[in-house]
């Protein structure tokens, strides 16, 4: 690329492009193969194998994360936990502490909550939006605050700036995970995080065909975290690689209209006589709205909504709802909407999830690039 500034646009269509391009192909081919030839005097950096990560496959797209959320470097993995745990267990060991948002995905809290201490790795939760409170949870043996850009499923916004602040103080290693708003809305490195996580089977990738993970940041720790994923396994398949590597081109496209259209949907949700709550960060009364704009370029195509009456009445309007398919996972084309309790959080103890803000009649929506008319339109009905 050239020396420049390019756009995020720019970027994502640009950036880890071969060059001179394979074979003249526009396109980046699948190199679908397990193993390469050693070069001419082969050293450890020049063995290419599947496993380490390492194909023309990975490095190409390695650049190209890493260029759009400015890092230093990045590394895909084969799904959004394998790059959380395999993160944590490069960064803490035996004896070592973690503080931790106490508002996160259902998998990270069990992650965290039941196989990092049976590993003797402590942890505590903090409030993400009461910075004066973690200086109480801190320990000696402290290493890592880790912290979501928006909070699935309630999306909170925490006050990331200070978790930056507190990190520097104590000489903490700062870890966000960063899947709900995206690399498109949200850059964490250039607000000073070391390492930005991401689910790339959601809006990364875009299209709900593949499962993968990616960590960006500090080429210290990304190039650690590469070592232990080369010996835990958690390697993303040549093909997975294509698919994202593909899909990441049309990020900001599919993101400016997701970003419109869930804010259409929110202000309508808000204003219905049968939702009780809706928490969206780009409506005025939510609770982190100025933070949000501050932070964020745009506030994410998240939303989730509590449904007066109760889960018959959750249940009901999923039913009745005809353009919504109600599945897990989010960030595709399509829109999808589902009941935490029920799936990403269905894990989490139900007095838990309440103190959470997680009823059983909150339901999560992903929007997708649908017509947002067509959408309101859709859950007037299904509301009626």
């Amino acid at each position: 690329m050239p020396k420049t500034h390019p756009k995020i646009d720019t970027k994502l269509i640009h950036a880890g492009e071969p060059q001179p391009r394979i074979q003249v192909s526009v396109s980046l081919p699948v190199f679908q193969t397990s193993t390469f030839l050693y070069a001419s005097t082969p050293g450890a950096d020049d063995v290419r194998y599947g496993r380490w990560n390492n194909t023309p496959n990975h490095i190409a797209l390695h650049e190209k994360l890493a260029a759009i959320e400015n890092a230093e470097d990045a590394l895909v993995s084969a799904s959004g936990m394998a790059t959380i745990s395999t993160t944590l267990l490069t960064l803490l060991s035996t004896g070592d502490h973690l503080l931790a948002q106490d508002k996160l995905y259902g998998g990270t809290h069990q992650f965290f909550t039941q196989d990092l201490p049976a590993l003797g790795i402590e942890m505590d939760f903090i409030s993400g939006v009461d910075p004066d409170s973690w200086e109480e949870q801190l320990r000696p043996s402290t290493k890592v605050i880790y912290v979501e850009a928006m909070t699935n499923p309630t999306l909170e916004v925490a006050d990331l700036e200070a978790v930056v602040e507190f990190a520097r103080a104590h000489n903490l290693i700062s870890i966000i995970d960063n899947t709900f708003p995206s690399s498109f809305n949200f850059r964490p490195l250039d607000w000073g995080f070391d390492l930005s996580l991401h689910s790339a089977t959601k809006y990364l990738n875009g299209h709900a065909d593949i499962i993968a993970g990616v960590v960006m940041g500090q080429g210290e720790l990304v190039e650690e975290i590469r070592q232990k994923l080369k010996i835990l396994g958690g390697t993303l398949n040549p093909h997975a690689c294509f698919l994202l590597y593909r899909g990441l081109k049309t990020l900001a496209v599919r993101m400016r209209h997701q970003n419109r259209s869930a804010l259409q949907i929110a202000q309508f949700l808000e204003g219905h006589p049968h939702i009780a709550r809706v928490n969206y960060p780009g409506l005025t009364n939510h609770p982190q709205h100025d933070r949000a704009g501050k932070l964020f370029d745009g506030f994410s195509g998240m939303l989730s909504f509590e449904v007066r009456g109760g889960i018959e009445a959750a249940e009901k309007f999923a039913r009745k709802a005809q353009f919504p398919i109600n599945a897990p996972s989010l960030g595709g084309c399509e829109t999808l909407l589902t009941r935490p309790a029920q799936t990403s959080h269905v894990g989490v103890p139900p007095q838990k999830r309440r103190e959470l803000g997680i009823p059983d009649n909150l339901i999560r929506l992903s929007v997708g690039i649908e017509d947002p008319q067509d959408l309101i339109d859709d859950f007037e009905q299904a509301l009626g």
